[in-house]
């Protein structure tokens, strides 16, 4: 065999055969695109055409792996939510103290929400827009009917607010009172960010600060508002 021929056999060996061969590094590139574009111009907005450019493919291969604006939609939803869902109800109903869980949920919440500021705005945009598409996704996450399964953690956490107020140590609050609050407080900066930008004077430096200030002071106000 040639020298020549060696060459080109390699180059064979290393080079996908079809676009599913590449499908991992090829996918997350056009998910990661699709993110972009949606954040920046909603879903409705986007398009295709201007996702393959982001993404650095070509037309014809976005639709190869997604078909559809929608299905890609989908995905990069679920793959948002997929980052915070599991988190959250996995601490909520675990076995770890009250105070133990409003910490945890607070560093989870913004952790994720700091490296994916604009994440809300679009969350909220794909809630409204299809909410069918709610209940699809936390289903699957969950591994069966959303409020079925959530049932057990509202349940056990109802338990700890309540031996809480039995000592006198907290006010009465429902498990999901409880619950809303708490996500609400981590979510609302992010969600309001351009608006507090104008107000405070943030840009990305000072907002930045202000999240890190945040995952320490947020848990200890959130505790003493619920105290007797």
């Amino acid at each position: 065999m040639t020298k020549r021929k060696r060459a080109r056999l390699a180059r064979a060996r290393r080079s996908p055969r079809s676009p599913r061969d590449a499908q991992p590094e090829t996918e997350q590139k056009i998910l990661d695109a699709a993110r972009r574009v949606f954040v920046r111009r909603g879903t409705a907005g986007a398009r295709m055409q201007e996702i393959a450019a982001e993404a650095g493919v070509n037309q014809a291969l976005l639709h190869y792996y997604y078909r559809s604006k929608e299905r890609l939609s989908a995905a990069v939803f679920a793959q948002f939510a997929s980052r915070l869902i599991p988190t959250v109800v996995g601490i909520l109903g675990s076995d770890a103290s009250l105070d133990d869980k409003v910490d945890r949920v607070v560093a989870a919440y913004l952790k994720n929400l700091s490296q994916n500021p604009f994440l809300p705005g679009y969350v909220l945009s794909e809630m409204h827009h299809h909410p069918e598409r709610v209940q699809q996704l936390v289903g699957s996450l969950a591994g069966g009917e959303p409020s079925r399964m959530m049932s057990p953690v509202f349940t056990q956490l109802q338990q700890q607010i309540d031996e809480r107020v039995a000592a006198g140590a907290m006010r009465p609050i429902s498990a999901h009172q409880f619950t809303v609050n708490l996500l609400s407080l981590c979510v609302f900066p992010f969600a309001a960010r351009p608006m507090l930008g104008i107000m405070l004077g943030f840009n990305d430096a000072s907002f930045a600060r202000f999240i890190e200030q945040r995952r320490t002071e947020l848990p200890a106000f959130f505790r003493n508002a619920l105290r007797p």
